[in-house]
C-alpha cells in the first residue's frame, strides 16, 4: 500500500481521530499490508513478530464491523497466555474509545469464573481470552458465539506449542462458518499451515520481514562449554553492563538456576516460567515492566506477549533450535528507535544452530572472544525503582490519579520519583524511586488515598 496514513483506510472518522490522540502517526508495515484485506472482510494469515503493530491491525478491523446496539459477542481474540490477553484487551479498549458503549470482556484463567459470567450476562461486544477459560464458558453455556463476525488467533504458533490445538478446534466449532478468521503468528511451521487449511477460507498471506537491522540490534555470539555457561554469562553482564536484560533459557529448572546464580553475584534477577502461581507471574512481569527488577530469566512461552519498553539486552543462555525463535527473542530489544544488544552463548555441538541463524538472516554471525571481555569484580545490578502494593483497587474506585495525588501531596514525593501505576480489581501497584521507599511506607502507616486508609507493603 503506497499511502501509510490511516486516513487512507476505509474506517470511520471517529476511529481515525482517536488514533491521532493515541499517537498513531502512520501505519507500521503489518498494518499497511494487512489492514486493507482485514477491512475488506478477507481471511488473513499474518506472519509478524511482537511489537510490529499487529493488535491494531486486527483491532481496527474488528471494531469497524461492531454494531454497538447489538450486545452479543461479535468478535473474539484467542491468546496463548493471560499476560498477552491482558495486553490485547487494554489496547482494544484504547482503540474502542471512539465508539460509545463498546464492551470488552476478558475471559482468562487465574481469575474467578462467576464475575466473568455476570459480565457476559450484561452483554459483551468483544471477548479476549485464553482457550481453556473460553472453553469453560462454552461448556457451561455462559458464552454464546452465534453472532460472531470476527475470530482472531493471536500468536497461534505459541497456542499450538502449548497444546491448545484440540481446544481451539472445539471453540471454533461453536462459531458461524461465515465468520472472518484472522491468524497471527511470529513463526509459520507446518502445524500453522495445517490449521489454516482447516479453519480459513482463501486467506491472504502477509509477511513482515523479521530481520533485525545490524545498526539497531548488535548481535554477538560467544563460544562456551557447558560447564562454563554460568561463568560466561556473568562475563557478559560485567562487560556490557546493561541496565535491563532478558535472559532466555530452555527449561523451568534452568530458569531458576540461572536466576539464583545471578542473585548470588549481586545481579537482581527473577525467574518466570509455567510452574509459578498466576499471582506470582503477574507480580514478576509487573516489577520488570516498571523497572523494579533489572533482569528477567524466562522460557519462550513465559515471555510470550511481554511488552517491555527500553530493554537494553537480550541474552540467550542457550540458543533455540529454530532460528525464527531466535529472531523473535532478540526482537524485544532495539524498539521504538532505541538500540539494543543480543548476546548468545553456544557450545561446539550447537554450532549448527548458529549456522541456521546465519542462513535465516542471510548474513554472517559476529563471533566474539570471551577472553577479551572486560571483567569488573565490583559490578552489581540493582533496579532504580521498588514496587509498592496497596490493598485497594478498581472495586474501591481507586484511580491512578488518586495514588499520584497522595504521593505528590502529603507524602511529599516529586513526579520524577514515581513510576508506573497499575490498578487491578482489589489491589493497586506503583513504583517509586528506591531512595524514596522509607518516606512512602511511613506515609501509608497513617496516610490515606481518596479519603480511606489503605495498607501498603513492598513487593520483593
Amino acid at each position: 500500500m503506497a499511502d501509510d496514513s490511516f486516513s487512507a483506510l476505509l474506517i470511520s472518522n471517529a476511529l481515525i481521530a482517536n488514533l491521532d490522540t493515541l499517537g498513531y502517526e502512520k501505519m507500521t508495515a503489518i498494518q499497511a499490508q494487512g489492514l486493507p484485506h482485514v477491512l475488506a472482510g478477507k481471511d488473513l494469515i499474518a506472519k509478524a513478530k511482537t511489537g510490529s503493530g499487529k493488535t491494531a491491525t486486527f483491532g481496527l478491523g474488528l471494531l469497524n464491523k461492531i454494531n454497538p446496539r447489538f450486545f452479543g459477542v461479535q468478535a473474539m481474540v484467542l491468546c496463548p497466555t493471560r499476560e498477552l490477553a491482558d495486553q490485547v484487551g487494554k489496547e482494544l479498549r484504547k482503540l474502542a474509545r471512539a465508539i460509545p458503549n463498546i464492551k470488552v470482556v476478558m475471559l482468562c484463567g487465574g481469575k474467578p469464573f462467576w464475575p466473568q459470567k455476570s459480565s457476559l450476562e450484561y452483554g459483551a461486544h468483544i471477548v479476549v481470552g485464553t482457550p481453556g477459560r473460553i472453553q469453560d464458558h462454552l461448556d457451561k453455556e455462559t458464552l454464546n458465539l452465534e453472532g460472531l463476525k470476527t475470530l482472531v488467533l493471536d500468536e497461534a504458533d505459541r497456542m499450538l506449542d502449548m497444546g491448545f490445538v484440540e481446544q481451539i478446534h472445539k471453540i471454533i466449532s461453536k462459531t458461524p462458518k461465515t465468520r472472518q478468521t484472522l491468524l497471527f503468528s511470529a513463526t509459520y511451521p507446518d502445524t500453522i499451515e495445517k490449521m489454516s487449511r482447516r479453519i480459513q477460507q482463501d486467506p491472504i498471506t502477509v509477511t513482515v520481514e523479521s530481520e533485525h537491522q545490524s545498526e539497531v540490534i548488535e548481535q554477538e555470539f560467544y563460544l562456551s562449554n557447558k560447564r562454563s555457561r554460568h561463568k560466561n554469562l556473568l562475563a557478559l553482564f560485567e562487560h556490557y553492563q546493561p541496565k535491563t536484560a532478558l535472559v532466555f533459557c530452555h527449561t523451568k529448572i534452568q530458569c531458576n538456576e540461572v536466576a539464583q546464580f545471578l542473585r548470588d553475584k549481586n545481579i537482581q534477577a527473577l525467574a518466570i516460567h509455567g510452574d509459578l502461581e498466576q499471582r506470582d507471574r503477574d507480580q514478576i512481569l509487573l516489577r520488570f515492566a516498571n523497572h523494579s527488577c533489572s533482569v528477567l530469566v524466562a522460557t519462550d512461552v513465559a515471555a510470550r506477549g511481554l511488552d517491555i519498553k527500553s530493554l537494553e539486552a537480550v541474552i540467550n543462555f542457550e540458543l533455540p533450535h529454530d532460528p525464527e525463535i531466535y529472531v523473535h527473542r532478540i526482537g524485544r530489544t532495539g524498539r521504538a528507535g532505541e538500540k539494543g544488544i543480543a548476546l548468545s552463548l553456544y557450545t561446539d555441538s550447537e554450532r549448527i544452530r548458529v549456522s541456521g541463524i546465519e542462513s535465516f538472516q542471510n548474513r554472517p554471525a559476529i563471533v566474539g572472544d570471551l577472553n577479551r571481555l572486560k571483567r569488573d569484580a565490583n559490578f552489581f545490578m540493582q533496579s532504580p525503582m521498588v514496587t509498592i502494593q496497596l490493598d485497594a483497587g478498581r472495586k474501591a474506585k481507586i484511580r491512578p490519579g488518586d495514588i499520584l495525588g497522595a504521593l505528590t501531596g502529603d507524602a511529599g514525593l516529586s513526579f520524577s520519583q514515581i513510576g508506573k501505576i497499575d490498578i487491578f480489581d482489589r489491589v493497586s501497584y506503583f513504583a517509586v524511586a528506591r531512595d524514596s521507599l522509607p518516606p512512602v511506607l511511613d506515609y501509608f502507616t497513617e496516610g490515606k488515598v481518596k479519603g480511606r486508609t489503605v495498607r501498603a507493603r513492598r513487593i520483593g
